[in-house]
């Protein structure tokens, strides 16, 4: 079975060795420098349990900026942090892609352009990118969840590259999939509410299940590419390791991109393809 026909059946792909370590430890490197400079005037807890916390203004304008959001165990009762600044926060998002050189050229690959060509994206277009930190005790869990819910196009072309900069186990948070479960259809839109804020628009009542999903436990430098409509998630974590990670989500230019979808990009910096600039 080759590599499409083994995302067509589970909707995910595992591919060990796809970045080399040092890469990652560049990445790494690069985003720790983002978070050193990072002056937080605005505090925005990332949480995927209840989405109007972050349904706040910083939130909704950072399609085509780099913007930082703390864990949810990060502050004290008091609004202080509970430990060093580098060691709270969520993650980083969301157009590293286009604004940072180093994830530019990471994110812009021959190899993940053939790679998506081979999944069948015609035009694919960078539309988001993610820096994610699971920082140790405190890394918070992410529910079962589908990637089109927040990236919705007509058809659903939603693809998202998962890269682990760290091993991911049990212990520190790995991601979790339900093979197959892409066949399922979309449940639920998150969009922009039309009097400010964000809701949810449920397509499909019935529950994303939760049995039968599989833990991803991955070496570092790992790719696992996901689906757009596969349900997944991870777990807290609650080991000292970290487990740092970087995704890209592409969609096809070919698809109609709402205008009511969350994220929203200046006409000034439109989504690209896989060209370097």
């Amino acid at each position: 079975m080759n590599r499409a026909e083994e995302f067509s059946r589970q909707g995910f792909l595992v591919l060990p060795g796809f970045v080399p370590a040092a890469t990652c430890d560049a990445l790494k490197a690069r985003a720790e420098q983002l978070v050193a400079g990072f002056q937080p005037e605005t505090v925005s807890i990332f949480s995927t349990h209840e989405q109007t916390k972050t349904s706040d203004e910083y939130f909704l304008s950072s399609g085509d900026q780099i913007r930082f959001f703390f864990e949810e165990g990060a502050f004290k009762p008091d609004g202080s942090l509970r430990q060093d600044k580098a060691l709270s926060i969520n993650k980083i998002g969301h157009a590293l892609h286009d604004l940072e050189p180093l994830f530019d050229r990471f994110s812009r690959t021959p190899e993940l352009a053939a790679l998506a060509a081979e999944l069948g994206v015609k035009q694919p277009l960078l539309i988001q990118s993610m820096y994610i930190f699971k920082q140790p005790f405190i890394g918070g869990e992410v529910n079962s969840h589908q990637d089109a819910t927040f990236l919705y196009t007509e058809p659903p072309t939603c693809l998202g590259f998962w890269f682990a900069l760290e091993d991911a186990t049990l212990e520190n948070g790995c991601l979790w999939a339900l093979p197959g479960g892409h066949q399922l259809g979309l449940k639920k839109r998150f969009l922009r509410a039309p009097g400010g804020g964000t809701t949810f628009q449920v397509l499909d009542p019935t529950p994303v299940p939760e049995e039968g999903m599989v833990p991803l436990e991955v070496k570092k430098g790992s790719l696992v590419v996901l689906h757009g409509l596969l349900p997944h998630k991870s777990g807290a974590n609650t080991s000292p390791k970290s487990r740092h990670a970087y995704s890209v989500h592409l969609i096809d230019g070919t698809a109609r991109y709402p205008e009511d979808n969350w994220l929203h990009r200046a006409p000034a910096m439109p989504p690209r393809g896989f060209s370097q600039r």
